[in-house]
């Protein structure tokens, strides 16, 4: 299969301290090189993104005295997708006195990743994570309380534990809206400079550094270039790849791409996550799908008829004709099984026959019980707002018939690489959340984006980063430089040539057909076979997108258009890379499913002899083909083990 890939040498963690795990990042923090407050009025930050990372880090950046540049391509730094998480987040508290605590949120983590994480860094983010909610309830954000006043909690998959933290359906949104206050404050204060609806399009890297970035103003279709002292990206995930998923239409990779393309390697891109509470997908009208929180599954009962022959409705159906797999299966976590596995499940009965609704596309998530339980009163206190969203979507009432749901395409494991100080390859390209690959290994659990957002946003990056701004202020940068001239020069060539190419199909009629490729050879469950196709149908659809794309429109205006067209040609050889890791990646490991590795009972088959690494990606060479480096990982406290819910 080597075809396909170049083998590299191995990279390394270099700034990963060693020693006890518990203490290795205090040492750190310790170790590395301050910057006076003086010095620091002189420094300049880019930050690319506005959500629970970018706005988090923006805001504690200006806050230490760094002067921040902030760029996002929506109207307003809130409306960052951060806002459409729904659960809550992970933190280990133990308010609850059941157990928990940083070593268990540790274990979890690692496991629940099927040990394809580092060690170090969940680690560093358990520990973080009982920082994070002290830093947002003094942001006064409404986390729910019990009646005596405490913050409540409650399960999320792949625990046994309550840690996770929330506002409702809504935590996203009133985290994000912590982070945008700390962000307006600084605004108003004149630290940070707030450039909202400018879209990042290349990574200026001036000597071997990251310097600037060069954006395209939304509105005008203006192209700048602009400088700094570092970078940091915190633009999110890719699972807009699939063209269905529960991301906004807006999530992209382009600004994690265009710097990969400039010499940031690209880690574990294969690993996506299946979401297993969705709204079904109801016809090829849609344009995306719709979360239902995983919370749900707290109360919720995930069930299918026995017989696949049995069509009655699901109130006319009774218990002994009702089939309860996940508890069935797994009963020592039951309906709160990890992301992977439950999804995986839901993917098995309804290739039996048993799936419900139209296509057999969907199981129930029946509600009857814990209304019976709690009354109804108590559960529209959790769940109101998420009920109310799916009877608008789907027409049904779930107090009174079970909601139905199916895998989709979530979240991103993958993302550039970053040390342990999340800085990236390129030094002074620094990249947090949900852009980066460091924390979640092969498959996330829930609640814990929010929490590694907020945690490198608010107590890791502002740490890290100054230990390479020591070395700074570097030298001024002008425009006229001949790096920003040619990132300038290739961006602006690039929109023309998107312009100038006057086919006859449209960007989404592309990006729907890439996004069904993927979903079909690159999504629950991959093959050798299916793969192989799918790279040689990717390559066939992206030589098509460059002689058949219709972009109406110019590029001195608002063109909507021309903004997803550079996104999908991105998402083109994001795709191909894609299928490239899952191909060389001959093992089942966490979201990544590989139906030749398997156990004899359907479960995912790690093979950790050859395959405990971080799989780093170099941009495609002269020859076409990307160069794997491996990241060897070393497991000194959680060691791998078979990964059983059971």
């Amino acid at each position: 299969m080597t075809e396909f890939w170049n083998e590299g040498n191995p990279i390394a963690d270099a700034a990963a301290p060693d020693g006890p795990i518990e203490t290795r990042w205090e040492r750190r923090q310790f170790s590395a090189k301050l910057v006076n407050p003086a010095n620091r009025r002189k420094l300049t930050v880019i930050v690319v993104g506005t959500g629970l990372a970018g706005g988090s880090a923006a805001a504690t950046l200006a806050e230490a005295g760094y002067h921040v540049r902030s760029y996002c391509y929506q109207d307003s730094p809130r409306r960052a997708h951060s806002i459409a998480a729904q659960g809550g987040i992970n933190a280990a508290k133990n308010y609850r006195n059941d157990g928990d605590s940083i070593y268990r949120l540790f274990y979890d983590t690692v496991k629940g990743g099927d040990f394809r994480a580092r060690e170090s860094n969940v680690y560093r983010l358990a520990s973080v994570s009982v920082n994070i909610i002290d830093q947002c309830v003094a942001q006064g954000v409404p986390f729910a309380r019990e009646y005596g006043g405490l913050l409540d909690n409650r399960s999320f998959g792949g625990t046994q534990v309550s840690r996770t933290f929330y506002a409702r359906g809504q935590t996203g949104q009133q985290l994000l809206l912590g982070a945008y206050q700390a962000m307006e404050r600084q605004i108003g204060l004149g630290n940070i400079e707030m450039n909202a609806r400018h879209e990042m399009l290349e990574l200026i890297v001036v000597d071997g550094r990251a310097r600037g970035i060069v954006v395209r103003d939304l509105v005008t279709g203006e192209i700048t270039t602009e400088m700094a002292d570092a970078v940091v990206l915190a633009s999110g995930g890719y699972g807009n790849v699939f063209f269905l998923s529960t991301n906004a239409k807006g999530c992209n990779v382009t600004a994690s791409w265009r710097a990969h393309r400039k010499g940031a390697l690209f880690a574990n891109p294969c690993y996506t996550q299946i979401h297993p509470t969705c709204i079904p997908e109801s016809g090829t009208h849609q344009s995306k799908l719709t979360l239902m929180s995983e919370s749900l599954r707290n109360d919720g009962r995930v069930w299918v008829p026995v017989s696949k022959e049995d069509k009655r409705a699901p109130q006319d159906i009774p218990e002994e004709d009702r089939d309860y797999y996940l508890e069935r299966i797994y009963p020592a976590f039951g309906n709160l099984v990890p992301r992977d596995i439950a999804s995986r499940a839901a993917k098995n009965v309804c290739d039996e026959g048993r799936g419900v609704g139209p296509g057999g596309l969907g199981v129930y998530l029946d509600f009857a019980d814990a209304i019976t339980r709690l009354g109804r009163h108590a559960v529209e206190e959790k769940y109101g707002n998420l009920f109310e969203m799916y009877e608008r979507i789907t027409g049904d009432d779930p107090y009174r018939t079970p909601m139905r749901i199916y895998p989709a395409v979530h979240y991103t494991m993958g993302g550039l690489w970053v040390d342990y100080d999340l800085q990236s390859t390129i030094p002074g390209l620094f990249v947090v959340g949900e852009a980066n690959f460091s924390d979640h290994g092969a498959n996330r659990l829930g609640a814990s984006a929010l929490m590694q957002g907020l945690g490198d946003g608010y107590f890791v990056l502002p740490n890290t980063i100054s230990n390479y701004l020591a070395a700074g202020p570097f030298e001024k940068i002008s425009q006229d430089h001949d790096e920003v001239v040619a990132a300038r020069t290739a961006v602006q060539e690039k929109v023309h040539k998107l312009l100038s190419i006057d086919g006859d199909r449209t960007v989404d009629s592309f990006h729907r057909e890439l996004g069904h490729i993927m979903w079909e050879y690159c999504g629950m469950e991959r093959t050798e076979e299916g793969l192989l196709k799918a790279i040689g149908l990717i390559k066939g659809l992206k030589e098509e997108f460059w002689q058949r794309v219709k972009v109406p429109g110019t590029g001195e205006q608002l063109n909507q258009n021309l903004e997803k067209a550079g996104r999908v040609a991105d998402f083109f050889e994001l795709a191909e890379l894609m299928c490239i890791d899952a191909l060389h990646r001959r093992e089942s490991c966490g979201g990544h499913f590989r139906a030749e590795s398997q156990t004899p009972d359907g479960e995912a088959l790690r093979n950790d002899e050859e395959f405990s690494y971080v799989a780093a990606w170099e941009y495609y060479g002269a020859d076409g083909k990307p160069t794997l480096h491996k990241e060897d990982l070393d497991f000194e406290y959680v060691h791998p083990s078979t990964r059983s819910y059971k």
